[in-house]
């Protein structure tokens, strides 16, 4: 026998002998069940989607790799590669889709590869520079969900908030390019193909909701896009569906988010129905509570962001016509948990020369039996404030009373004026005791703010801010709210109310200085500039000179 023979040589085969005392019968009769029982290998043709991506996945758990650029740059070749392939199958075999399912699992698995990238956001402008965004985003438009949710999987966790902070400058770049590869735009136009009663698909829109949440977290800028490619219309459509889910709650938290970020889309928002939209939402609190504390928290977005709204003088005409004045009232006089935010929307609604429609509403609707008695008892409770602090339930009142004192006359002023008269002058005693209240805290903060000055040698302008700030955490503004008020009703020619008003401040061994200081200070901080802030500056001056 020569070399390559007994290389080549195997010893012959041998069946084993069937145990002693066995039956070669018997014991080849067991060795078939075994077979039997043994699980059957399938064809690749005959396996459900769900066993190919798994056998795919099983193949490629040993090869995993350190990351790096080459790593970055060889995934998004391969990503590439299988999208091309896909592509090709998918045209020359578009009545078959057995015969490019196969590629289309082998592009899943592929795009889920890509998920380390976002495990180190330092290589982001190597995904950038590979033409990885490009093709990532171009990935959104596919014929196939799974592939579709697997991107929007991928772009949620390359767009984390936290991955973003690691390396920001890197990070930007890729949240750049996604802009530019018109990433809003593409999101849109998937959230219209998805079906919220498929579990996938559904959470699939709460992370594009996300990846949107953290591209305006990255860049405030980019929320201008929400309106220009149809976001802002999109979410108000999904807000006015009725029953109430984990999306509609983030897409109330992403509309707060949108409107905060940009004015043009507070602007723009009365344009497409946003007012009304929202109104809507909202009208389902007036004589109900939210029934869990995820749906109380999408009430209170839905009126933060009818507050951001408001900001807007344009839509105060169409909040007065879409009667969301009455809504407010409504809602005051029910007592339910949309209660407190109200007072919050009206005081946005009725402040400045564009609040005064809604003032003169607020009158004609006899808004003034709702408002009083949240003027007259603060509730006790923080769940029945809806939140609010005591000081903040007492500035959102004062100063809705404050707006209605400046934007009203004639006999709607008079109607205003009367309610500090009737009841031998209850509610002027209320407004005292509160004005002594906010005042005593306010003279306990300056002495420690004198008494710190007294400690430094050099005070600048930050801590003349800081300073400020500490008076405006004490209740300053409250004060203020509470003092025009005395200053307004005290000089409106009712001689029994300025005699109440002296009356209630002797017993307290006080006098009406503190009011004049408090209000020149005031009207000091409004500035000297030709507009309406200069003529509110004169009217206050005119009424301290009147106050005797």
């Amino acid at each position: 026998m020569d070399i390559e023979e007994l290389l080549d040589f195997q010893p012959a085969r041998t069946l084993k002998r069937a145990p002693d005392g066995e039956a070669d019968g018997e014991f080849e009769g067991m060795f078939k069940r075994k077979a039997v029982e043994a699980p059957q290998k399938k064809n690749y043709e005959d396996m459900t989607d769900e066993e190919r991506l798994a056998l795919v996945m099983e193949l490629d758990e040993d090869k995993t790799t350190e990351m790096d650029e080459g790593t970055v740059k060889k995934m998004i070749l391969n990503l590439e590669k299988k999208h091309a392939k896909n592509q090709e199958l998918r045209i020359k075999h578009s009545e078959q889709p057995e015969k490019f399912m196969e590629s289309e699992i082998e592009l899943h698995v592929e795009v889920g590869k890509c998920l380390t990238i976002a495990t180190q956001p330092n290589l982001y402008p190597v995904l950038v520079q590979s033409n990885g965004v490009k093709l990532i985003v171009s990935l959104l438009t596919h014929t196939n969900s799974d592939i579709v949710l697997g991107v929007v999987d991928l772009l949620h966790e390359l767009t984390d908030t936290d991955v973003i902070n690691e390396a920001l400058d890197d990070a930007l770049e890729l949240v750049e390019a996604l802009v530019t590869n018109q990433i809003m735009s593409v999101l849109v136009q998937v959230l219209e193909t998805l079906d919220e009663k498929n579990d996938d698909e559904a959470k699939g829109l709460h992370n594009i909701l996300g990846i949107v949440e953290n591209l305006v977290e990255a860049d405030p800028e980019l929320a201008d896009h929400a309106f220009k490619h149809g976001l802002l219309a999109w979410i108000l459509n999904r807000l006015k569906i009725r029953s109430f889910d984990q999306n509609k709650l983030y897409c109330s938290e992403l509309l707060a988010i949108l409107l905060q970020s940009s004015v043009n889309n507070r602007t723009q928002l009365g344009n497409i129905e946003g007012i009304d939209t929202m109104l809507q939402a909202l009208a389902l609190y007036k004589r109900r509570n939210p029934q869990i504390a995820e749906e109380q928290e999408m009430m209170h977005n839905l009126f933060d962001s009818l507050c951001l709204a408001l900001l807007a003088p344009t839509n105060r005409d169409i909040f007065l016509k879409g009667e969301g004045v009455e809504l407010m009232i409504l809602m005051l006089r029910e007592k339910k948990m949309s209660r407190p935010p109200a007072l919050k929307v009206l005081n946005f609604a009725l402040q400045g020369d564009e609040g005064i429609n809604c003032c003169a509403k607020f009158i004609d609707v006899y808004g003034l039996r709702s408002l009083f008695p949240c003027f007259m008892k603060t509730p006790g409770k923080k769940a029945k404030r809806g939140g609010f602090s005591e000081q903040e339930w007492v500035e959102h009142v004062t100063s809705i009373i404050s707006h209605l004192l400046r934007n009203l006359s004639g006999s709607q002023l008079q109607r205003l004026l009367n309610k500090f008269v009737e009841d031998d002058h209850l509610k002027v005693d209320r407004l005292i005791e509160l004005h002594l209240f906010y005042l005593n805290r306010a003279k306990a903060v300056d002495r420690e703010i004198t008494w710190e000055k007294s400690q430094l040698d050099d005070i600048d302008e930050e801590k003349e801010n800081e300073f400020y700030l500490k008076r405006l955490d004490a209740g300053l503004f409250t004060l203020q709210r509470l003092t025009y008020i005395i200053l307004s009703i005290g000089t409106a020619g009712i001689s029994s109310v300025l005699t109440r008003i002296k009356q209630l401040l002797n017993l307290k061994n006080e006098t009406l200085e503190p009011i004049r200081v408090i209000m020149k200070e005031y009207a000091e901080s409004l500035g000297d500039d030709k507009n309406k802030a200069s003529e509110e500056k004169l009217n206050i001056n005119h009424m301290i000179n009147q106050l005797t």
